[in-house]
């Protein structure tokens, strides 16, 4: 198990270049570009997320990958949170490894409960770029993350924007994350926290969330 720390900021559509100039001049580098694509998971009845419990297989250009996430706590963009992520062999969930790799009682009771009847519910499509830099004695990933949600309703896909920052904790003190998020601010308009979560706004697309 990892606890996952990060702080996401919303990023006005407008704002993306300016961010971007942020981050590269800051580094030294003009970051680059991965295509993430995510299906997340649950029962009709929404048994994962009544358990607080995200369910979600990411194709990545490396490969496949499948992570469980606990709901954890988000406040002023920060957010908190238990996840246990794997890969796995191709475009199909391993229930059995993801459990046995879950520590956490409760969420891997949900997970098996939840296994003979999960459909995919949402999709997230986005282009994340990416830095790492150094604050003080911290490392943090930067990522630009821009794309969409996408759910199917009643025959309607319904789709919601991505539009955000995520400053992550690779390793060091958290408060560092407090610091680089000010010091973005300060030269990118616009930014402010965001609470809401990938998962969350396609639970709320779908009326659930």
């Amino acid at each position: 198990m990892g606890i996952e720390r990060e702080i996401k900021l919303a990023l006005p559509p407008g704002q993306g270049d300016a961010a971007e100039r942020y981050f590269t001049a800051r580094t030294g580098e003009a970051g680059h570009d991965v295509l993430l694509e995510n299906t997340y998971f649950d029962t009709p009845a929404l048994v994962l997320t009544h358990a607080k419990i995200a369910l979600r297989l990411r194709r990545t250009p490396s490969g496949w990958q499948q992570t469980l996430k606990a709901a954890g706590t988000a406040a002023a963009g920060l957010h908190r949170r238990h996840e246990w992520e794997m890969p796995v062999a191709s475009e199909a969930l391993d229930i059995d490894a993801l459990a046995r790799a879950c520590d956490d009682a409760a969420a891997r009771e949900a997970l098996r409960r939840a296994a003979p009847e999960l459909i995919a519910l949402f999709r997230t499509v986005f282009t994340r770029r990416l830095w790492r830099l150094n604050v003080g004695a911290a490392l943090i990933e930067a990522a630009i993350d821009r794309g969409e949600v996408t759910a199917e309703v009643d025959g309607q896909l319904r789709r919601a924007p991505i539009s955000e920052i995520e400053l992550e904790l690779v390793e060091g003190d958290e408060c560092a994350l407090g610091t680089l998020a000010a010091e973005l601010s300060a030269s990118v308009a616009g930014l402010a926290p965001e609470n809401v979560n990938k998962a969350q706004r396609g639970y709320a697309l779908l009326g659930s969330g």
